[in-house]
């Protein structure tokens, strides 16, 4: 029971900064500003221009995770070729650029992408046309591969090095090509920390205003966007906690489907 007094501090942590937070944005959420209780400020999100936000957003989160899935195998199989003796050096690799602060990273990837940026200029040194990638999409799309790539590839490489090796030299024994190896064993085997990689990157993807607001240059409007305008902008604090609260029951929807895939290839369910 003494041991049980050790999680204090975290208890008071939680309900301080998680649910505290989350019960004030929860009732802001469905009360106007006399306090009388509303459902308009949930059902916010399916206005027009709400809506075409949360849609791109979507998009935008699906094609990060799924570029960094293509980007994170590739990366965990040359790691793991590397064959060090301690595996923290590298996830120390892997890591480290993550010790520099966010913003000045994401604009950095500015100063790259701008017009007169250095990704031009190179370009013309050889001699090719420059690109007008700055406050577009794809300018977004980098940032976030960019941002959240380690997030991918830290799960899929420890899956992968938890594969016995046994296992794929039996394969190769018996015939088995290197794209064999991959599609039958270790893909298979990796789909647990590949679905966990998910969930690190298609949720902070869904929700991200910052990297969007730079690289996009207020161009390009997720709907995370919205909401900051709304709380910072508008301050419109019952309007944004709706959006947040519609916005989160869809995050949780989507996990939920996520882990029930996860638990059925365990064998076990969380219905």
């Amino acid at each position: 029971m003494k041991r049980k007094y050790l999680a204090t501090p975290y208890i008071i942590w939680v309900v301080g900064f998680t649910l505290l937070p989350l019960i004030t944005i929860g009732i802001s959420a469905f009360t106007r500003d006399n306090g009388t209780f509303t459902w308009s400020n949930i059902l916010a999100i399916s206005e027009p221009i709400n809506r075409q936000a949360l849609f791109f957003s979507l998009a935008i989160a699906l094609g990060c995770t799924l570029i960094c899935i293509l980007l994170a195998y590739p990366a965990a199989l040359f790691l793991k070729s590397f064959r060090f003796k301690r595996k923290g050096f590298t996830i120390f690799l892997l890591v480290l650029p993550m010790w520099m602060n966010f913003i000045l990273r994401i604009l950095a990837w500015q100063m790259i992408l701008s017009k007169n940026g250095i990704l031009n200029f190179l370009l013309g040194k050889l001699g090719i046309a420059p690109l007008s990638i700055s406050n577009t999409w794809g300018a977004l799309m980098i940032g976030m591969v960019y941002d959240f790539l380690p997030y991918m590839i830290l799960p899929v490489f420890n899956a992968i090095s938890d594969i016995d090796e046994d296992t794929i030299e039996a394969a190769r024994d018996l015939g088995a090509g290197s794209m064999a190896v991959f599609r039958k064993i270790i893909f298979p085997l990796s789909m647990p920390g590949m679905l966990s990689g998910v969930v690190m990157v298609f949720v902070p993807a869904m929700t991200s205003f910052v990297i969007a607001d730079i690289l996009g240059g207020g161009k390009v409007q997720l709907i995370g966007n919205i909401i900051e305008q709304e709380f910072m902008k508008s301050m419109d604090w019952h309007l944004g906690a709706g959006l947040s609260i519609s916005l989160m029951l869809l995050v949780l929807i989507s996990l939920a489907f996520t882990m029930q895939n996860d638990m059925e290839d365990r064998g076990t369910t969380i219905w």
